[in-house]
């Protein structure tokens, strides 16, 4: 089994140490040294270094780091960091791990970035749902102040700045979008807005803004303490440096695991995941968030990098990896999914708001027994063939959300045809029987869990 020395754990080394989280075991380790050294660089510097890595964003785009952070237009000041820790995504729960057991890291990072971009305001957007993350991060944030690490003169560098705010969201899935997430920490509904302008040259309160995710801002530490060279050793292709694995579903040891590019889905499902749960056979697999296109067990043998996930046809995304064993209908699961994004959908246009309500009744029409021929062409006229562009709905949206609704769709029915079929020509699911099931005034579909899953 290919395997990542322990030493070679780079960002989450020490997960099941909780002291990790305290102040005074970080600056043993030689916490904030990082951050000092980057006082004595040149902005332009630290920029390159990072441009130089191939960090790419770890939220789900997967856009260099470096490369965002040069494109703020020069003298335009005040700036803003943003980090995105809203983590909507399903099946995506790296960041907060990181937060709960690095956040001094985290800070570090932020403030190697804020003195990268020349901004001394720096805004940590935490998803309402995680309390925990949020305690912790304002606990250490108030830490660093108390040491002279944050506020004026950091480190006693006279006219250096950082500031950080912990700001928690309301829990809604399109916060995670950036323009969206900027428009709720100015204090207004989390609409996204059109782009362009894009956020470096417009972003919040009308300033110039970069916006990045919890691991891509906590690899900066390491990238300028240790070197370009160093991060990318492990790359593949044009995906550089560690990563972090979501894995859930049926396999019998999920969790957050951190390995290189260069490992395949294979290997992660059946080596370090040790295999699908109870002897089953796997039925398919989401690898990098609930919005991509799903992948057959015969497509699995592919890098986990940008490149060769796009290769077989999905997205790495946020490299949250779902595992669906055979006892899995698409059908169904693609109704949860669909349910999902109908519900997330924030209602400002037309090609999301009423196309995603549409994919939803269609598909649980035809998971509850009551699929009309013409179905599949009128879900793909909606949704695509699961390809960006393709479909009503497809890059027709404001923001990426119609895309994330649309993609699961289509690729579920191209990869699924024949179940669908037989769904709407038997008026029942193969999977399970249902007891009990019935159509609510507002659409919603209710039965009775199967193999312990619910069914909203």
């Amino acid at each position: 089994m290919p395997e990542v020395a322990e030493w070679e754990r780079v960002l989450l080394p020490d997960i099941e140490k909780n002291e990790t989280e305290w102040l005074a075991a970080y600056l043993k380790k030689g916490g904030y040294d990082v951050a000092r050294k980057a006082l004595d660089m040149e902005p332009e510097s630290i920029v390159a270094q990072v441009k130089e890595s191939g960090l790419r964003g770890r939220g789900g785009a997967g856009f260099p780091t470096g490369m965002k952070w040069s494109f703020l237009p020069k003298g335009a000041f005040p700036r803003y960091l943003a980090i995105n820790a809203d983590e909507s995504e399903p099946g995506t729960c790296k960041d907060r791990p990181l937060m709960e057991q690095r956040p001094h890291t985290l800070i570090e990072g932020i403030i190697c970035s804020c003195l990268a971009i020349e901004s001394e305001t720096a805004f940590i957007y935490i998803r309402g749902e995680y309390y925990k993350s949020a305690k912790v991060m304002e606990k250490a944030v108030a830490e660093a102040y108390a040491e002279g690490f944050l506020g004026a003169n950091i480190f006693g560098r006279e006219g250096k700045r950082v500031d950080i705010v912990v700001h928690r969201g309301a829990g809604a899935y399109i916060c995670g979008e950036e323009t969206a997430l900027l428009t709720s920490l100015e204090g207004y509904r989390g609409y996204p807005k059109l782009k362009p302008p894009f956020p470096a040259i417009s972003g919040l309160y009308g300033k110039p803004t970069i916006i990045n995710n919890v691991e891509t801002i906590i690899n900066v530490p390491y990238i300028l303490k240790n070197g370009a060279e160093w991060f990318k050793k492990w790359v593949h292709e044009r995906t550089t440096g560690l990563r972090l694995y979501s894995v859930s579903g049926h396999v019998r040891k999920p969790g957050v695991y951190e390995l290189p590019p260069t490992v395949t889905l294979k290997e992660l499902i059946h080596d370090y995941c040790g295999g699908i749960r109870n002897g089953h056979d796997l039925k398919f697999v989401i690898p990098g968030g609930s919005s991509v296109p799903w992948l057959k067990p015969d497509q699995i043998d592919i890098p986990m990098s940008h490149e060769g996930v796009a290769a077989a046809g999905s997205m790495l995304g946020s490299s949250a990896v779902m595992v669906c064993d055979h006892t899995v209908c698409p059908v169904w699961a693609l109704g949860n999914l669909s349910h999902f994004y109908k519900h997330e959908s924030c209602g400002q246009c037309t090609p999301c708001r009423e196309g995603s309500s549409w994919l939803y009744k269609i598909v649980r029409r035809i998971e509850a027994g009551g699929g009309q021929p013409g179905d599949l062409d009128t879900l793909y006229s909606l949704a695509g063939e699961g390809t960006p562009g393709s479909g009503m709905i497809s890059g027709k949206s404001i923001c990426a959300l119609g895309d994330a609704a649309a993609w699961p769709v289509g690729s579920a029915i191209k990869q699924f045809r024949e179940e669908f079929e037989e769904h709407i020509e038997t008026g029942k699911c193969p999977y399970r029987e249902r007891k009990t099931s019935y159509w609510m005034a507002n659409g919603g579909f209710v039965n009775e869990s199967f193999d312990g899953m619910p069914v909203p």
